[in-house]
């Protein structure tokens, strides 16, 4: 079993229009070295997730099981086989 990081559509260019991208748990024990795997696999998609600090850009919500990680340990978020991430932009409008 994998970790599934389902990517939103505006960064589907730079994973090969791949809508779920699978991580083998062993590779992937944090969020943080989720975000490194695919980095690896699709070059430029981190600049797009992290800013120059490091830090989730705050115009995009990262969750595990569908809770967002700023509620459990950010970047440091534990992962195990089976669990599932959800990049999304946050969307603003007037």
């Amino acid at each position: 079993m994998a970790i599934e990081i389902r990517i939103p559509t505006p960064l589907r260019t730079l994973t090969n229009n791949e809508e779920i991208v699978k991580v083998e748990a062993a590779d992937a024990a944090t969020v943080a070295a989720a975000i490194g795997v695919l980095q690896t696999r699709f070059p430029g998609i981190q600049e797009r997730l992290l800013d120059d600090k490091g830090e989730v850009r705050r115009f995009v919500n990262v969750y595990v099981n569908e809770e967002d990680i700023r509620f459990l340990q950010f970047q440091a978020t534990p992962l195990k086989d089976g669990d599932q991430i959800s990049i999304i932009p946050a969307i603003a409008g007037g």
